[in-house]
């Protein structure tokens, strides 16, 4: 019997909630499942949530678990899916008036956390670069708790190009700086995108620009916070003056 050596494409997701909400979400197709025997207590919110189509269950051992993960954050569960569904064309300002781009974002859990905190502020849309910001990986998907698979992402070539083509599409800019209006008493203005910089140098020079820029207050002036916090802040507040929350 000749062995068949067709393989299905696709890319490991690992973790309870990225697999929990990958189920939820419905948009992509999981191939295989991958655990351990007897199963995690977590199988009991996963089991449920499974497809009437059959899908393959392995189990492994931990160790192959690790290696199939390549972390040991893997909580008991990995499995083989469908490669990620971006976006294909420029969100829309009637259908996606508030936005979030991330500007040469390069640390892949704030990348996640950022995603966590969009969907969470009732955002519509996120804009990620394939130049210079890091990509939307497995660890990133876990640091959003499985939360990317319900928001949009959309992936543009670089920060330029996305800054430039969402001014043309109509979107205001608000750029996350040092050096701007309290973004307490900004009069925010729909339809609008949240630009959040790069963790060590902020805003790329390229679209300072481009847009308003709008500081959080803190303690110091030679101090700053975290990308991610920063991001989760400016959405809430953001969220909050257009009455979204």
């Amino acid at each position: 019997m000749k062995k068949n050596t067709k393989q299905k494409r696709g890319e490991i997701i690992y973790g309870v909630h990225p697999l929990i909400e990958l189920l939820k979400a419905g948009k992509r197709s999981i191939y295989t499942i991958y655990t351990t025997k007897p199963e995690p207590k977590a199988w009991r919110y996963i089991k449920p949530l499974l497809p009437k189509k059959p899908i393959q269950i392995q189990y492994v051992s931990r160790e192959s678990l690790r290696k199939i993960a390549g972390t040991t954050d893997h909580q008991g569960f990995a499995a083989l899916v469908q490669t990620f569904v971006f976006k294909k064309q420029l969100f829309s300002p009637k259908q996606h008036p508030f936005l979030v781009l991330l500007d040469s974002i390069q640390d892949v859990g704030n990348v996640g956390a950022i995603i966590r905190s969009a969907y969470c502020a009732n955002c519509d849309g996120v804009v990620i670069c394939q130049k210079a910001g890091a990509p939307l990986t497995a660890a990133a998907i876990k640091s959003s708790a499985g939360l990317a698979e319900h928001i949009p992402v959309y992936q543009a070539p670089s920060v330029q190009h996305a800054a430039k083509e969402l001014k043309n599409a109509g979107y205001n800019l608000y750029l996350a700086t040092l050096d701007g209006k309290d973004a307490r008493s900004v009069e925010y203005k729909s339809p609008l995108c949240l630009v959040i910089g790069n963790e060590a140098k902020g805003i790329s020079s390229s679209i300072m620009n481009l847009g308003e820029h709008i500081t959080l207050a803190q303690r110091k002036s030679d101090i700053s916070y975290n990308a991610s916090v920063a991001a989760g802040i400016l959405l809430f507040t953001v969220s909050s003056s257009l009455h979204k929350l």
